[in-house]
Formats: structure tokens, C-alpha cells, sequence
């Protein structure tokens, strides 16, 4: 499928960390009245719900996703809504509700309504003990520790069997964990990586939950944004895999995210006090191997640490100016 045959959009979970920038994106590239956004609660960006139109549905609720597709003639769906890692261990039954039988439900409406694409994100989740932490392959163990990550992988084969039974064209990347000055992160572990940034310039020092050596793969909310489209608009014969693809980018310990900080904000402190996110993030691996989808579809991430951090902490700092941080 060319990408002008993708007409008419629907982002679930578009008030989420990716989904709200997500839609934007897909706003401007397919006009924004052809991206309808989605989600059960209010966007807190006005700007997402004055764009374009806005409806509010529970992905667990079939009948209200259906009634969206048909409403809006809905041929593409990017199916964002989900519980994740952090939240998912608080609230597990929570967490396989929203992420299993609401994709069930998003894959069915596929099927039934024939749709054109469905976009189906999967994570670093998946790995857990048994996987090797550097360099992790496409193909390998598949253990997770968590709910979160029982959904993910539960979710990729499940999109897979549908793509083969079916013939319903799920596409899907292992994000890494997903750095933004957009939109706060909804409860993962890798929040950090993001709440650092934030608190660099409100406060100038910030407390981690997570040790100063860990390390884990992460990416800049462009080349997610990027990564997630080039993957949809890819011509389905060059595609091996489906839904399981990895996407890389960086990978940095805590210790280097502060000192990609410090070169930037010199007096900025970071001290650390391990939670219980400390046992996720040691389950999951330190970088990971994205050949597949560089030969698939010509992955290829723009921004490294450094260039991260410059851009993120001169749009905060404009924020914060603006008294929109507090």
C-alpha cells in the first residue's frame, strides 16, 4: 500500500506519551481531518483536541471502537492505547485487560471491516531473563517479567497469527524506551530518562529511581515518530518480519544522560534512590540489534545523546520561560 491509500486514521490512545505526538504527525502528513484521535480521558494539549477530531472510546469496549470506525470510515488504525510497565505491576488484570482484549478487539474490527493497516507497537519488554543484554537479536528468548511484557509479546504473536490466518496487514516495533519534551511519560520504567530532563531545568537536580550504571536502550521522540511511519508506508512484499521488529537508537547509563546534562547545565546534580522499577529495568537489555529493520525498510535513527539533550533542554527551558513548566 502506497502512502496516499492510507485515508482515513484512527490513533487509540492518543492522549499517551507517543499517541498524542503520534497524531500530530499523522495530521500534518494526512491532512487533519482524516486522523481522528482517541482516548478515555482529555487531552491536556489543546492543540491535539482542537486539531482535529476527537472522540472518546475504552479499547476494552469493542462496540465503542467499532462505532468510531464506522462513524469516521476508518480504514488505518495506529493502536497506541496501553498500560504500561510500572502501572501494569500495580494494577495487572488492569494491564491485560486494556492490552489483550483491546487489541483483540482492534484486530477483529480489522478482520470484520477489512481494513486497510493496523499498527500494533511492541517493546524492550519482551526480553527478560535469558536474552542477552547487548545486542539483543530480533530472534531470541522471550521471558518477561512483567505483565506489561507478557502483553507485548503476547501481542506480537497474536498480530502475527492474524496477519497469517487472516491476511490483515499488523505491522509493529519494539520501541526502546521513548525520550519527549512534548508529553509526559504514562508509568513506565524508563520514565526517568525523560523526568530528568524536566526537573534539569525546573529544579537543577533530580532524584533516580533507577541505579546510576543502569543501562538501557532509548530514543528521541522524532525517530520514534519517524520509525513508526516509515514501517507503515514500507511496501508489505519487503517485510520478513511483522511485528516484532527491534529499533535502536542509544543506549547510556544514568551516569552519562547526567553528564550529557552537566555539558550543558554545569551546576545540574543527580542523586539515586532505587525503587522497585530497579528489578524491571535489570530484566531488560543494554542495546539492541535494529538489522532487521535496516534491511527491511531503511531504519535509521538522527539523533544521538548529546544532540538529545541539546534539543530537549532548549525547548524546557522555553517552556519553563513561558511559566508552562512548573
Amino acid at each position: 500500500m502506497a502512502q496516499n491509500e492510507m485515508k482515513r486514521i484512527l490513533v487509540t490512545g492518543a492522549v499517551g506519551q507517543i499517541g498524542s505526538e503520534l497524531t500530530m504527525a499523522l495530521r500534518e502528513k494526512y491532512g487533519a481531518d482524516n486522523v481522528l484521535a482517541t482516548g478515555r480521558k482529555t487531552p491536556p494539549s489543546k492543540e491535539l483536541l482542537e486539531s482535529g477530531p476527537f472522540e472518546y472510546i475504552d479499547v476494552a469496549d469493542k462496540a465503542s471502537v467499532e462505532a468510531v470506525v464506522d462513524k469516521y470510515e476508518i480504514d488505518t488504525i495506529y493502536h497506541m492505547a496501553a498500560i504500561l510497565s510500572a502501572v501494569g505491576e500495580d494494577k495487572p488484570w488492569l494491564c491485560w485487560s486494556v492490552n489483550m482484549d483491546g487489541l483483540k478487539n482492534v484486530l477483529d474490527i480489522g478482520v470484520e471491516k477489512k481494513l486497510t493497516r493496523i499498527f500494533v507497537p511492541s517493546s524492550i519488554a519482551v526480553w527478560g531473563p535469558g536474552a542477552p543484554l547487548e545486542m539483543t537479536p530480533n530472534e531470541t528468548v522471550l521471558k518477561p517479567t512483567t505483565m506489561y511484557g507478557v502483553t507485548k509479546v503476547a501481542g506480537e504473536l497474536l498480530a502475527d497469527y492474524y496477519f497469517k490466518r487472516f491476511g490483515l496487514d499488523c505491522r509493529g516495533v519494539r520501541y526502546p524506551g521513548i525520550i519527549s519534551h512534548e508529553t509526559l511519560p504514562g508509568g513506565g520504567t524508563t520514565d526517568y530518562a525523560v523526568g530528568i530532563y524536566y526537573d534539569a531545568v525546573i529544579k537543577g537536580s533530580y532524584e533516580c529511581f533507577v541505579r546510576e550504571d543502569t543501562v538501557l536502550p532509548m530514543m528521541y521522540m522524532p525517530d520514534a515518530i519517524k520509525a513508526t511511519l516509515d514501517l507503515m508506508e514500507a511496501p508489505v512484499e519487503n517485510l520478513k518480519h511483522h511485528n516484532d521488529f527491534n529499533i535502536a537508537a542509544m543506549s547510556f547509563s544514568v551516569t552519562e544522560l547526567a553528564g550529557s546534562i552537566r555539558k550543558v547545565m554545569p551546576e545540574f546534580t543527580c542523586t539515586y534512590k532505587p525503587d522497585s522499577r530497579q528489578a524491571i529495568a535489570d530484566s531488560w537489555p543494554n542495546s539492541i540489534d535494529d538489522t532487521a529493520a535496516r534491511e527491511e525498510w531503511g531504519w535509521k535513527p538522527a539523533f544521538d545523546l548529546d544532540a538529545m539533550t541539546e534539543d530537549m533542554l532548549a525547548n524546557l527551558r522555553r517552556k519553563h520561560e513561558a511559566g508552562l513548566l512548573v
